[in-house]
C-alpha cells in the first residue's frame, strides 16, 4: 500500500522524497489499514462470549456511540454518533460489545445506509431480541469539503425491526428517549 500512496503523492504534483513527505506513504498505509480494520473482524470474535441469559424484557439503549468511517464513493471520512436499542428476549449483550459492533462495520468502506442496517442485523444475530432500533447521525466530508460544500449538513438513517417496527408506541418511546437524552445532555 505504501507504494500506492507514494504514487498518489507524485500524481498530485508533490515530491515524495521531500523531507516532510518521506514517511507519509508508510503513515498513510498504517492509517488506512486501521480505518479498514473492520474487514478483519467478525461478530463471534467481537462478542467474545459476552452474551448472557437474562430475563430483562425492557428496552436497552446505548446512545451517542461515536464512530468514524470512510465513504466508499470518495474514500473521505464520515463520522457521527450511533444510537442502538434492543428489547431482549432472554439474552443481553455486554455493553462494550454494542460499541465494538458499531466499530466493526464502521471501519470498512461504507455508505451510511448499509452501516445502519449491518449494525441492526448484527444485534439481531447476537441476541435474537424482540426488536432492534438503530439510528446513525453523521457528517460526511465528501459533502462538506467537495461538491456542494455544505458544512452544517447532517445525515440521519434508521433501521427498526420486530417490536420497534410493529408497535408504534415502542418506536415512539425509543425516539422520545433519544430526544430527552439529547435535551438533557446536548453535545
Amino acid at each position: 500500500m505504501e507504494e500506492h500512496f507514494k504514487a498518489i503523492i507524485k500524481a498530485v504534483g508533490e515530491d515524495p522524497e521531500r523531507e516532510g513527505l518521506l514517511k507519509t506513504p508508510s503513515r498513510a498505509a498504517k492509517a488506512f489499514e486501521f480505518l479498514t480494520s473492520g474487514y478483519r473482524m467478525d461478530l463471534e470474535t467481537v462478542l467474545n462470549n459476552a452474551v448472557f441469559h437474562e430475563e430483562h424484557t425492557s428496552m436497552i439503549i446505548v446512545r451517542d456511540i461515536e464512530f468514524y468511517s470512510l465513504c466508499e464513493h470518495h474514500l473521505l471520512p464520515f463520522f457521527g454518533r450511533a444510537h442502538v436499542a434492543y428489547i431482549p428476549d432472554g439474552k443481553i449483550i455486554g455493553l462494550s460489545k454494542v460499541a465494538r459492533i458499531v466499530d466493526m462495520f464502521a471501519r470498512r468502506l461504507q455508505v451510511q445506509e448499509r452501516l445502519t442496517q449491518q449494525i441492526a442485523s448484527a444485534i439481531e444475530c447476537a441476541v435474537q431480541p424482540q426488536g432492534v432500533a438503530v439510528v446513525l447521525e453523521a457528517q460526511h466530508l465528501c459533502m462538506m469539503t467537495r461538491g456542494v460544500q455544505k458544512q452544517g449538513s447532517l445525515m440521519v438513517t434508521s433501521s427498526v425491526s420486530g417490536e420497534f417496527h410493529e408497535d408504534e408506541k415502542t418506536r415512539a418511546e425509543f425516539f422520545q428517549l433519544l430526544q430527552v437524552a439529547k435535551r438533557d445532555n446536548p453535545g
